[in-house]
């Protein structure tokens, strides 16, 4: 085994204590083994094709957090080939949630998703993708009429 030093916020440990007390850990190594496990699997079963994609990159930050907004907002901006709509809700004071629609190649849909999500600040994030079938195609008006 190999010791490994991670910072975690109150609010995590907490919410990791929680988890000890009601699945019986005998303490917080064996906890984190297993949700890092879980974690390992969900990624290795969840991982899409790189086909045509379409997906939804949903995440949490705090707004106050020096430039992160401006960052997140730059990188959708730098990414707008990949990025179709975004939604951003305050959700409190301090915490805004941002929802992103998202169409192109599922590596390049990771790709950007994993580095938005990794910006310091950003709480929680997670991307759903949908590979489709025949690629998406821009809708054509009808003819006639």
């Amino acid at each position: 085994m190999q010791r490994i030093t991670v910072t975690l916020d109150g609010e995590l440990v907490e919410d990791i204590d929680s988890l000890i007390a009601s699945r019986g850990y005998a303490g917080r190594s064996e906890a984190i083994r297993d949700l890092v496990r879980a974690g390992l699997r969900e990624a290795r079963e969840t991982q899409p094709t790189d086909g045509p994609s379409v997906a939804a990159l949903i995440y949490t930050y705090k707004h106050s957090q020096r430039d992160l907004a401006r960052r997140l907002t730059r990188a959708a901006h730098d990414h707008h080939d990949l990025a179709v709509a975004t939604l951003h809700v305050h959700l409190d004071h301090d915490t805004c949630l941002e929802a992103t629609v998202l169409r192109g190649p599922a590596g390049e849909l990771r790709h950007f998703a994993e580095h938005q999500i990794a910006e310091r600040g950003v709480s929680y994030g997670r991307l759903l993708t949908i590979p489709t079938v025949h690629g998406v195609r821009r809708h054509k008006p009808a003819q006639g009429g």
